[in-house]
């Protein structure tokens, strides 16, 4: 072996050497101790992360799933009546265009007008929750609608009805007729974690069957998009991609169950651009239910205005905790009044269940009924105390709502615009009364002949919208809400009129 040779051979044994030598030295430096490495040099303990769930953890395949929904997702197509706001033909239309507003597009043209109204078309999603063919999807997606048509995963075409609707929570229920149709089956969305993996199942821009993952990022969120008196947001917040045509469609967890339906998405362009927001299940299957059963949402009434709690709030009002509703007022002859809840109390517990926010405490009781007694807990002082309340109806008592037909309390039947009507007077919408019996138009003195145009400002084309604008008072607990009618004669005579419906 030549010097070069001997050379490297010793660099080489010299490396091995002082490599296990720091090894050494390493280990009587280091000893282990359960979960904990401590450098005994310097005594300062290092304890690692240990992720004690992280063999349940599941994996990110999500093709079981995706198989379980899908084929109960349909495609909605709905058409609406473009809102033309127009009449004339009369000296008064001055006056009339003005308390309706400018109009939304050029009059039709009295040459060659036809009967039909300028029509609107939209799509959205819906997701089919029996085999006899009911299907929820959002309120918003069918409100207006004269025409929905169904479209199922295998291509079939359905034409669908609407069963009952519930602005309040944006859930609407609808019906084809059909047999032996895909279900989806219900999970529950009280079990959902934030981080976990769920699926949006839907239509986007058209695209039929389209499925997207993402994780839960938030719970309870409540983001004020529903614009009525009582509504009731407690989205799931997720980051799947959802886009519009979206709406209606299901969000789904790993499993393949509907934990919720997809309503909104916050976004400056209106395309996805980070979160989107479901409707729980809880929430769906109350509303669902409460509409197939009675006709109408049983909205259940604690009878209080609540806040969330802030700092600023809690040292303001000397509260000892930052989670629960802080009650600003107590209605009177309420449910919440009547079991001893008072200003300055924070609800922080239904029946059992945490509640750390207004939106998680309106969740909670919208899952029950008039009659139904909860066990509500309130932090007043250093102390908590447990109340028993037993909730209202919108009407302050404690009976099943039904749902009331607005031809008992008009006291109206109605029939389509004929044409030469139309054409003489410029109208794109109305309905004529028919027949009048007593109730609360003959009080007003309106005579068969009359035209409905509007009412409480939504434009009337039919029967059912006279019925849709009734119910929003009378299902919004606005009772004492007149119904303001406008309207005209066949001569071309406006009237105004506001129907006070408590009286």
């Amino acid at each position: 072996m030549n010097a070069t040779k001997r050379m490297k051979t010793l660099g080489f044994f010299g490396l091995v050497v002082a490599v296990s030598v720091a090894t050494n030295l390493t280990t009587n430096l280091v000893s282990q101790k359960g979960d904990s490495l401590t450098v005994q040099e310097n005594k300062l303990p290092v304890t690692y992360a240990k992720f004690a769930h992280a063999a349940n953890a599941m994996e990110t395949d999500f093709t079981v799933a995706a198989e379980l929904s899908i084929h109960a997702v349909v495609h909605v197509k709905t058409k609406s009546p473009i809102r033309v706001q127009r009449f004339g033909g009369y000296p008064d239309d001055s006056f009339f265009d003005y308390f309706f507003g400018q109009p939304q597009q050029s009059p039709r043209s009295r040459r060659g007008a036809t009967d039909e109204p300028p029509m609107r078309e939209g799509v959205g999603s819906g997701v089919i929750i029996s085999n006899d063919g009911y299907i929820v999807t959002n309120n918003h997606v069918v409100e207006g609608s004269t025409d929905i048509e169904v479209t199922l995963n295998d291509k079939r075409t359905f034409k669908a009805k609407v069963v009952g609707t519930d602005p309040n929570t944006d859930i609407a229920l609808i019906k084809v007729d059909a047999k032996d149709l895909p279900v989806i089956a219900f999970g529950n969305s009280d079990e959902l974690k934030v981080g976990e993996w769920v699926l949006a199942v839907g239509n986007p821009f058209n695209l039929t069957s389209t499925v997207t993952a993402g994780i839960v990022s938030a719970k309870a969120r409540n983001i004020n998009i529903i614009n009525t008196k009582m509504a009731i947001e407690s989205f799931i917040q997720t980051d799947a991609a959802v886009n519009p045509g979206n709406s209606g469609g299901a969000l789904v967890n790993t499993r393949g169950e509907l934990v919720g339906i997809n309503a909104a998405i916050a976004s400056q362009t209106g395309a996805y651009s980070g979160y989107a927001f479901a409707v729980p299940i809880s929430i769906v299957q109350k509303v669902v239910s409460d509409i197939r059963q009675y006709g109408v949402v049983q909205r259940a009434l604690l009878g209080v205005k609540i806040g969330d709690i802030d700092s600023k709030l809690a040292k303001e009002k000397k509260l000892k905790t930052l989670e629960g509703a802080y009650v600003d007022e107590v209605t009177d002859q309420s449910a919440a009044k009547a079991a001893g809840i008072k200003v300055g109390d924070v609800i922080n517990n239904v029946n059992g269940t945490a509640v750390k926010s207004s939106a998680e405490l309106r969740e909670q009781v919208a899952r029950y009924r008039p009659g139904d007694k909860i066990t509500v807990t309130v932090v007043r002082g250093d102390s908590e105390e447990k109340l028993r309340v037993e909730l209202k109806n919108t009407q302050g008592n404690f009976n099943v709502v039904k749902s009331e037909n607005s031809k008992d309390v008009l006291g109206a039947t109605f029939k389509e615009l004929d044409s030469k009507t139309k054409d003489r007077l410029g109208l794109d919408y109305g309905i004529e009364i028919k027949s009048l019996s007593k109730g609360k138009l003959t009080d007003q003195g309106i005579k068969a002949g009359f035209i409905i145009l509007k009412i409480n400002n939504k434009t009337i084309r039919s029967a059912e919208d006279v019925q849709e604008a009734y119910e929003d008072v009378m299902n919004n607990g606005e009772k004492e809400k007149p119904l303001y009618i406008a309207g005209a004669y066949p001569n071309g005579r406006v009237v105004y009129l506001a129907i006070d419906l408590a009286e």
